[in-house]
This record gives structure tokens, C-alpha cells and sequence, in this order.
């Protein structure tokens, strides 16, 4: 099959995208075009000559205005095109249309619990109240790891494991501030989790970031599934690993008792990341989950976008599909936060696309941004929540997090995803227990690279291979068949215990 050798998003584009690396003198048949110059896959050729101050379309959005003339048939890149602020269509609800839920109801094979949650996975872990009882932590855990000690959960089949979720705070920090509340509230969304079948917090002792406190601002207590303990109390640290090995033991039976059963996707929430972005990102992966995601919400499901360093200039799109004016308000107020938090810290929200999105094609954030949010799909936006709030309400929903995945990640997860989609062009190696993390690649040359961690292939958008609706549709299955036990490939890496990273807020003092 001969793949044409570049494509054109939406017909007011002012550029075409590059399917394969394009040498100077080449001729786009298709589009009455000379190439200029080298163009490397995933970037960007003018179709038309773009006057110096002009704006350039893709994605039928402005992504940026053009430095310099760039002649038709030139490569279009950060070397002639700049961010621009300028006046966006942000009419509230515009594009807020109702859903039609599906006429069968689809399910997976979950794990009830006792309050009504349902799982994914079966784990049971090991939080810290500071980063000084993260390696009792660990000792802990790793008595239970079935590559290292076989025998330890051989009479438990129906545990998935024991980790360890370990971090670098808790203490030298406000403890009335913002940071503080912010990292309790996190560590309480992962003690809540459907998850985990039952939890050990493990704490030094003198921190700021007391026990006590935890479970009195997250309204937790200790009981069958909360066991909580510090290293000073227990007498050291072999005393604190002996006994929390043991905890861990008088956990084990009842944990193994959950059994999976059909559940409707209704309890699905799932938190979508995008990682290692590059030029085809927002035309095969995102657009993809995108539909799975409008799938989701059809079956009752849930899905949180975040990132909100990444929606940055394509924040017009979300406010059009806002339920209502409160909801509106609310993002509006996190991008707010955002831009006063930027200024603190004398950083700017434009600071992006890292370097490897660039090399992957694209140039300013408001590319990025458009692409990123193209994985929430179509459906209303009916929520929006701070980093690591629970999220209660059902379908497409927003939570404010930075644009760093594990951190963004680990505050979905927080609030309440059970399995989390993440989309990736230049590649990833991600997992984030106990909660399983699919990877989806944006073309085929990563996916042959690296398929030892990705799940499932979307280049064939880009090649002409396959359509959006149709990989919607497997994803949307990937994810019934993932919640419903089947392992993702990182987590038969074995990813997940590291990757757990609160967002760190304020100063460290």
C-alpha cells in the first residue's frame, strides 16, 4: 500500500503534516506542492505562503503566528513560528450536547467492596507520612514481592501484590498550609481507594505531617482495611518492618477473599495522560481515546482530562462544552491559579513543548494544548476539580494538575481512576499501581521500537491503516478487557511503585 506522504488535518489549515521524512524538490501531488528544504516526520509544511505577522491554522485553530514570510512548500516550525495571545470562541455550553447513553450497557469483571467501590486490581499498600519511613516502607514490601520471595502470597492468588507508595515530603513544610493539605488529601484518596483491599500508613513519628493529622483531615480511622504505625513508636527500624510484615500478613486472608463479578462500566473511571507528545499525537492517539472516552461516558463511564499547563490556549474548546456557567467558572478559576502560581515562580504558562516534543514536531503550546485535549473526546464537560479531589461526578470531567505525568497521574488516581490511558509519540515507559496504565502510540515506527510497553498501536491513522472510530471501539474494549484483570505491559514490567509523586507545593522549609 503506498502511504501518501502528507496529510491535511482540516480543510482551513494553513499546513500539511509529514507521514515520512520529505527531502527538498519532492512534489505533493495531492496538494499541487513543492517540498522546501528537509521536513522530518510529524512536522509541519506550509501549504500556502504565510506572510510574516499571520496567523497559522491547524486543526482549523490558530497554533501560533509566523516570525518571518514562509514561503509555500517550507518547513513550518519554531524557527518561523511563535506563541500569540489573541481573542478565542469560548462561548460557555456552545458545544455542550447531550448524550445518548448505550442501549446495552457494557461491563467488566470488578471487585466490590464492602462501600460500594469497585476495583480493577487487588493490592494492598504501604503509604508514608514522610519521606523518613520510605525505606521501612519498602522493606516491607519487598518481604512480599513474588519475584523475590515466591512463598510469601502463594496462598493468596486473588492479591495482585503489595507496594509500597513512597514519596520525598511530609515534613520541614507549613503545617497549616497548602502543601500540607494538598499531599494529606492525596495520601487519603489512596487510603480510600477501591484498589486496595486494605492499607498501612507508616510514619517516622516527629513529622509535621502526623498521622493523626492525616486521618483527621481526610476523616479516616484506623480499622480492618487501616492499619497506621511510626518507626519511633515501634522501637527502630527492624522492629517497624517486623511489625508491619506482620500487619501485612493478618491483612492478607481477607484481601484474598475478593472475588471478580460483572459490574457495569458505569464504574470505570479513567484518567487520560499524554506523554512524550509529538506531531501525530493530535491526529491519531488523542483523537482515538478521544472516541473510546465518548464510549465511556455513552456506558455511564467516567473520564478525567488534566494537565492544565497543556490545555493552555486550547481552554476555549473545554468552556464551549461546559454544562454550565458554575462549571465554566471553575476552570477559568484554575487557570487563574495557574497564571498567578507561574508568576510566583517566575515561569511562564508558554514555556512548552519540551524538547522532545519539538524534535516530534510540534512548536508552541497552543499546538500542544489542541492535540492534548482532542483525548477527552466530544462529550460535555460536566465538572471540575482540584488536584486530588475525589471525583464523584459520572462522564467527562476536568481535574487541575501540572503537566508532569507521574505527578498528574498520581492525582487522578487520587481522585478516584481505576485505570489510566496514557497516549505517546516519542515513547513512554510508565506504570502507576495500583491503578493499570495503557499505552497508546501515535505511529507505527514507536510501536515497532517499543512494543514491549505499548499496549496498543494507533499509527495506523497516520498511515492510512485504520480510522478513529473503529480504534476507538478497541480501546474502549482494551479497557474493559484491562479492568477487568488483564495485565498492561508495564505492569508486567513491573512499573508503578516509583511513579507514585504528590504534587510538592510551597516552600520547603
Amino acid at each position: 500500500m503506498t502511504i501518501r506522504p502528507a496529510l491535511r488535518i482540516h480543510p482551513a489549515d494553513d499546513v500539511l503534516i509529514a507521514r515520512r521524512q520529505l527531502v527538498s524538490g519532492e512534489r505533493l501531488e495531492d496538494f499541487g506542492l513543492a517540498v522546501q528544504g528537509l521536513i522530518p516526520p510529524g512536522h509541519k509544511i506550509a501549504l500556502r505562503a504565510l506572510p510574516k505577522g499571520s496567523p497559522v491554522r491547524r486543526y482549523n485553530q490558530v497554533i501560533g503566528i509566523a516570525t518571518q514570510d514562509i514561503a509555500a512548500g517550507q518547513h513550518v516550525h519554531s524557527h518561523n513560528l511563535a506563541f500569540a495571545e489573541f481573542a478565542r470562541d469560548a462561548e460557555v455550553g456552545a458545544d455542550a450536547r447531550p448524550v445518548q447513553p448505550a442501549a446495552q450497557p457494557a461491563t467488566f469483571m470488578g471487585i466490590v467492596r464492602a462501600d460500594g467501590g469497585v476495583a480493577t486490581r487487588n493490592y494492598i499498600g504501604i503509604l508514608t507520612s514522610v519521606n523518613c519511613s520510605a525505606t521501612v516502607a519498602r522493606a516491607i514490601a519487598d518481604r512480599f514481592r513474588r519475584d523475590i520471595h515466591p512463598e510469601a502470597l502463594a496462598d493468596f492468588p486473588n492479591v495482585d501484590g503489595v507496594v509500597a507508595l513512597t514519596h520525598g515530603m511530609g515534613c520541614a513544610t507549613d503545617s497549616e498550609g497548602e502543601a500540607l493539605q494538598v499531599l494529606r488529601r492525596t495520601l487519603g484518596g489512596y487510603a480510600r481507594h477501591a484498589n486496595f483491599a486494605a492499607v498501612l500508613v507508616v510514619g517516622l513519628g516527629c513529622e509535621t505531617n502526623q498521622i493523626q493529622g492525616l486521618l483527621d483531615q481526610e476523616q479516616l480511622a484506623e480499622g480492618p482495611r487501616l492499619v497506621a504505625f511510626n518507626i519511633q513508636g515501634s522501637g527502630g527500624t527492624a522492629r517497624s518492618v517486623a511489625h508491619g510484615v506482620e500487619a501485612v500478613r493478618a491483612l492478607l486472608p481477607a484481601a484474598n477473599a475478593g472475588q471478580r463479578q460483572p459490574v457495569p462500566a458505569k464504574h470505570l473511571i479513567v484518567g487520560l495522560q499524554c506523554g512524550g507528545s509529538d506531531g501525530y499525537s493530535g491526529i491519531s492517539a488523542n483523537p482515538a481515546l478521544g472516541a473510546a472516552v465518548d464510549l465511556l461516558v455513552a456506558h455511564g463511564g467516567t473520564a478525567i482530562l488534566s494537565e492544565t499547563p497543556e490545555i493552555y490556549g486550547g481552554e476555549h474548546l473545554l468552556l464551549r462544552r461546559a454544562v454550565s456557567e458554575p462549571v465554566a467558572a471553575k476552570l477559568r478559576a484554575r487557570l487563574a491559579w495557574w497564571e498567578d502560581y507561574c508568576a510566583r515562580h517566575h515561569a511562564q504558562m508558554d514555556n512548552n513543548p519540551s524538547a522532545g516534543n519539538k524534535a516530534g514536531g510540534l512548536t508552541t503550546i497552543l499546538e500542544k494544548s489542541l492535540g492534548a485535549i482532542a483525548k477527552s473526546g466530544t462529550t460535555p464537560l460536566v465538572d471540575v476539580y482540584e488536584y486530588a479531589q475525589p471525583v464523584k461526578a459520572r462522564g467527562f470531567v476536568y481535574m487541575d494538575t501540572p503537566g508532569y505525568d507521574p505527578v498528574s497521574a498520581t492525582g487522578q488516581v487520587a481522585g478516584g481512576a481505576n485505570l489510566i490511558c496514557f497516549t505517546t509519540g516519542r515513547g513512554s515507559a510508565y506504570g502507576c499501581a495500583p491503578s493499570p496504565s495503557l499505552k497508546l502510540s501515535t505511529n507505527t515506527a514507536l510501536w515497532e521500537r517499543q512494543r514491549d510497553d505499548i499496549d496498543i498501536n494507533c499509527g495506523g491513522v497516520v498511515d492510512g491503516t485504520a480510522d478513529i472510530a473503529t480504534l476507538g471501539a478497541e480501546i474502549f474494549t482494551l479497557m474493559l478487557d484491562t479492568a477487568s484483570g488483564r495485565p498492561s505491559k508495564s505492569e508486567i514490567h513491573g512499573y508503578g511503585q516509583n511513579e507514585f509523586v504528590p504534587w510538592a507545593l510551597g516552600a520547603v522549609m
